[in-house]
């Protein structure tokens, strides 16, 4: 017999399992589709009929026992996790707890209790490798693009303060609105002030290098994924959610320069990238480690999870060296897709594990950022065109090469 079939779970208890899960799934940034066929399988598997909706700020799930027909049996829910993050570990973890009671190792209660369980405030040691992770993510980007030791400096101490700034806005709800675009202005601000006392830097690339967690280009890419599923109304609020983190940076970024020169200080720029392929190699790898502390993955799933962040990027660099630039994400997203469906099938965990470090390395958000900047520095339209343009070509490439994956290796339960 199956779980649902017991005498402990009852109706209800099902429907509040299922219920947990759904919650904890989009908590832990599952995408609309993927999210959905999760939750129908395992409400199919406990003996109820579910039609989940989902968007990226709520769910709404409509509950039928099949065993009792009549409209008796008929509950809607309605779920509102808030905005998703990425957490690999809990999202893991809850995936293990959803097997566990599919195969009956758990029993409903047990099930529910669990998932709960995992909502355990994060420890001060956490907290801070979370914050850490800005500052390496914010000095491998800037050491991926070559720059010089100062501004890798920069890059990296810009992250650590905006690491320390979301923590702060953690517990503040009018800090935590503002976040993004006070995140802007310190880099702005202090890109501004080192270019203008110090040394010249590269000022938009090491603002955007320093700012490169917030940059939405994972939101972007899941946002065309869901519109390529035809989740026409979720992708589009994910689009539009991923529009507005942009503006808000450039908001922040914007009242810097303003602010500067009202005082008269003006910041020196220079176009140099001196470093040797040594630093940039070197860069990759702490740009992966970094990811990984990111996602918030398992200390076990570290290595997988580098593993799948630098494969990504040197399948999208060679390819692109050889086809094309659009032909390199497409590859980069087509292997890593497939990479991480032939991974859940084997080891029968989230494929997310390897999809989602695979493909940060390949989303377009930086050139997004950029291109808006500069709209905002030139107040002219005709200086974003070709950053969307490129936005563009590289959304299309990113998708073409999800689906064309998931083509290939079909999903595992979806996650």
């Amino acid at each position: 017999m199956t779980t649902a079939e017991t005498p402990d779970a009852t109706y209800a208890e099902r429907i509040a399992f299922i219920e947990e899960l759904a919650w904890h799934l989009h908590a832990y940034g599952t995408t609309a589709q993927r999210m959905e066929g999760a939750i129908e399988l395992v409400a199919k598997r406990l003996l109820v009929e579910c039609e989940p909706w989902s968007n990226p700020t709520g769910i709404i799930l409509s509950f039928r026992d099949p065993s009792r027909p009549g409209r008796h049996t008929e509950i809607t829910r309605i779920v509102r996790p808030g905005l998703g993050d990425t957490n690999l570990r809990r999202l893991c973890a809850a995936d293990r707890i959803a097997e566990d009671v599919i195969s009956g190792k758990l029993d409903i209660p047990a099930g529910r209790a669990a998932l709960q369980a995992l909502e355990r405030p994060a420890s001060s040691r956490a907290l801070a490798v979370l914050v850490l992770g800005f500052a390496l993510a914010s000095a491998a980007v800037a050491g991926l693009l070559r720059l010089p030791w100062l501004e890798i400096g920069v890059a990296g101490t810009t992250g650590l303060g905006i690491g320390l700034l979301l923590l702060a806005a953690q517990s503040r709800k009018r800090l935590h609105e503002g976040f993004e675009a006070l995140s802007g202005l310190l880099a702005g601000s202090v890109a501004i002030l080192v270019s203008a006392w110090l040394a010249p830097l590269n000022l938009n690339t090491v603002i955007i290098a320093s700012l490169i967690v917030l940059v939405p280009g994972m939101t972007l890419a899941l946002a065309a994924s869901e519109l390529a599923s035809r989740h026409l109304v979720s992708g589009t609020a994910r689009f539009a959610g991923a529009a507005m983190t942009v503006v808000n940076l450039t908001i922040g970024t914007a009242i810097a320069l303003a602010v500067a020169g009202f005082f008269g200080i003006e910041p020196r720029v220079h176009a140099l990238r001196p470093q040797p392929d040594w630093v940039a190699w070197s860069a990759l790898a702490l740009a992966a480690y970094a990811f990984a502390v990111l996602f918030q993955a398992q200390r076990r799933d570290y290595p997988l999870v580098m593993l799948s962040a630098v494969c990504g990027y040197l399948v999208s660099r060679y390819g692109g060296e050889w086809l094309g630039s659009g032909a390199g994400v497409f590859l980069g997203a087509f292997v890593t897709t497939a990479a991480s469906n032939a991974y859940a099938r084997m080891t029968n965990r989230p494929g997310a594990l390897v999809r989602l470090p695979g493909i940060i390395m390949l989303v377009p958000g930086s050139v997004a950022l950029r291109g808006v900047v500069s709209l905002v520095q030139s107040q002219d339209f005709g200086a974003g065109q070709a950053a969307a343009m490129a936005v563009f070509s590289t959304l299309m490439a990113l998708v073409a090469g999800l689906v064309f994956g998931n083509l290939l290796v079909s999903a595992r339960r979806n996650l």
